[in-house]
């Protein structure tokens, strides 16, 4: 136990947390995702699905494991980013090319993502946004996620949002994919170039898979009931 607390207390630790970590929250951004993907079997399967969720005995505890996990990964990365400014106190002169933009604004999409998970829990999940529209229920009187979200994605600036912070996900996601193999050792030229392309396939996955729901929404392909 406490080799592991060296382990954690060196800069390779810290970067073997933020990947563990980091493949929690992708594991559980792609199965949010396919969740939402319901919505577009219409009303009850979205809502059948969210009251499925709600009603789960471990909700909570999931709940409360994500958000360590999360916080953990921000707490790391703010002191990887310290130290990485530490080491280098004077800006380089000239960027290196074959440095990535994912990699170079990957604090800023950081930050970006904390804003929207921020946001995203008071819209969605407290209500504290649209009490309104969070308090809805549908025929069977269960909690109208759907009726919500398309209320929701219907504002053009919300819809818009949603659309930057999805894209800033998967800037974001690119780099640390990519971060990940590298740090638990899986890097060699043979296989860098594949590993790039199934991340760069992935994340195109996951941002046209979210981004597709307001765009349909805004575009009236998917529409409240008895629209």
């Amino acid at each position: 136990m406490h080799r592991l607390f060296r382990l954690f207390s060196t800069s390779i630790g810290r970067k073997l947390v933020m990947a563990v970590t980091g493949l929690l929250l992708l594991l559980f951004l792609l199965a949010h995702m396919l969740g939402n993907m319901s919505l577009f079997q219409g009303q009850d399967a979205l809502n059948t699905y969210a009251a499925w969720l709600q009603g789960h005995p471990l909700l909570w505890v999931m709940r409360s494991a994500l958000a360590g996990v999360f916080a953990i990964h921000v707490w790391v990365a703010l002191q990887l980013a310290r130290e990485n400014r530490a080491a280098r106190p004077q800006a380089y002169a000239a960027r290196r090319f074959e440095t990535s933009g994912a990699s170079r604004y990957m604090l800023f999409t950081g930050i970006l993502v904390v804003v929207f998970v921020v946001y995203h829990l008071l819209h969605f999940t407290l209500g504290a946004i649209d009490p309104l529209s969070y308090a809805a229920v549908d025929g069977r009187g269960r909690h109208d996620v759907y009726s919500m979200v398309v209320r929701a994605f219907r504002n053009p600036w919300l819809a818009g949002s949603y659309i930057v912070a999805m894209i800033a996900i998967g800037f974001h996601l690119v780099h640390a994919s990519r971060s990940l193999f590298q740090t638990v050792g899986v890097n060699h030229d043979s296989y860098n170039g594949s590993i790039r392309f199934m991340s760069h396939v992935m994340v195109a996955l996951f941002v046209i898979g979210n981004c597709s729901i307001p765009i349909l929404v805004l575009s009236g392909v998917i529409g409240l009931p008895g629209d």
